[in-house]
């Protein structure tokens, strides 16, 4: 998983509260197994509008997304990351995040920032001519003009997407302990190692 520290980029004024997961990517694209491809067919109904805010020359592509409260509602589906990170999105500022895609936003190493609706504005006033910054270390998000947002985050969270660990990545973390420990078990219980190797 690719870490995240600080973020520099144009970010998308969404701001639509109550964005369901089947608006990201409907259930006819969830076929697939991969993590890419995805990104053509995020918010398809409302890239469908030529106009669409997602295809304009300066938010195409960008790596933050603003949105409105509630955002990721409705069913589970990890492709709605999956999407989200193929059009080339890492964070996501909103008021609040549905439970379960703030789940799978976080496995899929993507950052979601919580911030009251005021700062939300604010941003969304920001990203019209500007970037924005989102300083995942110091926690806080920063506009040129002095907006300095502190956001709150789980400290195991903040852990994992610094250093770029997955839970492959945690676990391989503890090779050495996990060593220790079989080396210990095959000691203090010898048949257990022996039918081991039998099965292998």
């Amino acid at each position: 998983m690719q870490a995240f520290k600080t973020l520099t980029g144009t970010a998308i004024p969404f701001g639509v509260e109550n964005v369901d997961t089947d608006v990201i990517i409907p259930a006819r694209f969830l076929k697939t197994i991969t993590r890419t491809g995805l990104g053509k067919s995020a918010f398809c109904a409302l890239r469908e509008n030529p106009d669409n805010i997602f295809d304009t020359d300066r938010n195409k592509g960008a790596p933050i997304l603003i949105a409105g409260d509630n955002f990721g509602c409705g069913s589970s589906r990890e492709h709605a990351p999956w999407a989200l990170a193929d059009m080339g999105i890492r964070t996501v500022i909103a008021p609040s995040f549905a439970d379960i895609f703030s789940g799978n936003a976080f496995k899929n190493g993507m950052l979601l920032v919580v911030l009251p609706q005021d700062q939300i504005d604010r941003l969304m006033a920001v990203a019209d001519t500007d970037p924005i910054t989102v300083d995942l270390e110091n926690q806080v998000v920063t506009t040129p003009f002095q907006d300095r947002f502190s956001f709150p985050i789980d400290p195991f969270r903040k852990h994992c997407l610094v250093n770029g660990l997955d839970e492959i990545g945690l676990t391989v973390a503890m090779d050495g302990d996990i060593a220790a420990h079989e080396s210990r078990l095959s000691a203090e219980r010898p048949w257990i190692a022996d039918a081991a190797a039998r099965a292998a």
